[in-house]
């Protein structure tokens, strides 16, 4: 990769905002970061506004993008809504769904998002036939991720049944290999390559008979892979759980080798005090999809205590009800200040941590989400003169960031070095919009 000089108008070093940054970049790293620079050297390209890190969307469903609007007539449930979801997916050939993903993932690169993390269970075809390549959904989507220009961890997801000794239903057919061990034989054929990395994925402990969750974490340990989890989104499978198994979700992944710090669990809506303890005490990491969480009428979780009890947090926006990191981190903080009725349960800075550094650390990527030397080159720049960010100072631009900016904000994506959005237009994919469009069109 070329190198490239890049001069930050105002950067979030992590703990303060710093204004005229350099940052040197080479091989798709940052080689050196300057601070003191007041004015742009001859040759370096402007980010004018306050550069953050790269953003983490730690939880993804790319083909849930095509339900935005429709699920949003009538009254339901999330199990109501799931209906609709299934009759999405019946629709999604590998073709039709790398143009989907492609349109999803330059909508996230418009977003300042530079890593994407893909809780990923449509498998086969129809019946439950496996194509061709047997992997060929996941390689549309880590397709889609290049052409797109972003980051990916494929969490490849078992998804065994339809709740607790129920055979996969007919929707659940495509989703299924049959046994955690064929999973575990199709997911060994997929590569990981420089923008792409493969983690696992248990879809719920309704998902995945209680016999067969350690073949999953095994399967993730032995490669040292991230490995996520939906974990007590609703009280219905924490009720079933209870029932079939005498204990929680949460004590039942525990005691099948599930949990650890490489392990997230997603959403970890309606737990225990007990939950709590372990999810921390194991330093299993938190997802927190609060736009989704509330569209679907999920719940607050217990974010704060979690985080206290050890849980290190990220953010992901999931079904995509909106597709805006800084809407979720905001979120976090609001939903909690409604739960308690009070204010300040964290920084603007530690909410950052959660859709950057933190984020990308739940998906394999270590070395990103920092604006330091060795880092990956990941940048995105938040305009601080639009109409919701004109005013604060620019010291204040992590507060402005979190509590006032949102993804129309975005105004540079910079990926490896590379700009993949420039003054706020995909660089590679040239009309995003219409590429939605048309994608979702195909699956109506």
């Amino acid at each position: 990769m070329t190198k490239a000089t890049y001069w930050l108008e105002h950067a979030w070093l992590g703990d303060r905002v710093e204004p005229g940054v350099l940052v040197e970049t080479g091989d798709g790293r940052i080689g050196a970061v300057r601070t003191g620079a007041s004015v742009p050297p001859p040759g370096a390209e402007v980010l004018r506004g306050l550069t953050l890190p790269g953003l983490a969307n730690a939880h993804s469903h790319a083909f849930h993008r095509a339900l935005r609007g429709t699920v949003q007539i009538g009254s339901g449930t999330f199990w109501t809504w799931r209906e609709v979801m299934y009759s999405v997916a019946d629709r999604l050939t590998p073709d039709t769904y790398h143009a989907l993903a492609r349109a999803v993932y330059a909508e996230m690169a418009l977003a300042g998002i530079t890593c994407v993390g893909e809780f990923h269970y449509v498998h086969h075809a129809h019946g439950g036939t496996p194509y061709a390549d047997p992997n060929a959904m996941g390689e549309a989507l880590i397709a889609a991720a290049a052409e797109a220009g972003i980051r990916i961890t494929l969490l490849d997801t078992c998804y065994l049944s339809a709740g607790f000794g129920r055979a996969p239903d007919t929707h659940q057919l495509r989703f299924s290999d049959g046994s955690a061990e064929a999973w575990a034989e199709r997911c060994a054929a997929l590569k990981e390559r420089d923008h792409a990395r493969i983690g696992a994925a248990i879809h719920s402990v309704r998902a995945v008979p209680a016999d067969q969750l350690a073949t999953v974490a095994h399967w993730a340990e032995e490669r040292r892979a991230p490995l996520h989890v939906h974990l007590s989104e609703q009280t219905a499978e924490n009720d079933a759980c209870l029932a079939a198994h005498g204990r929680t979700p949460a004590r039942l992944l525990a005691d099948h080798g599930v949990l650890g710090p490489r392990t997230t669990g997603v959403h970890n809506t309606h737990l225990t005090d007990e939950d709590i303890a372990l999810l921390g005490g194991s330093r299993t990491g938190t997802c927190m999809c609060p736009t989704t969480e509330r569209d679907l009428a999920d719940g607050i979780g217990p974010a704060a205590a979690l985080q206290r009890a050890g849980s290190p947090l990220s953010l992901g926006s999931d079904s995509h009800a909106v597709i805006d990191l800084l809407e979720e981190a905001r979120a976090m903080e609001l939903n909690e200040r409604l739960r308690t009725r009070t204010r300040g349960h964290w920084t603007a800075a530690a909410l950052l941590r959660a859709a950057t550094a933190d984020g990308h650390a739940a998906l394999g990527w270590d070395e990103a989400g920092r604006i330091e030397p060795g880092a990956l080159a990941d940048l995105t720049t938040i305009a601080l003169d639009s109409v919701r960010t004109a005013g604060p100072e620019p010291r204040l631009g992590a507060e402005t960031a979190v509590f006032a900016a949102g993804a129309a904000d975005v105004r540079h994506t910079v990926v490896g070095g590379r700009r993949i959005v420039r003054d706020g237009a995909h660089t590679l994919v040239p009309d995003v919009p219409r590429a939605l469009a048309a994608a979702v069109e195909a699956l109506r």
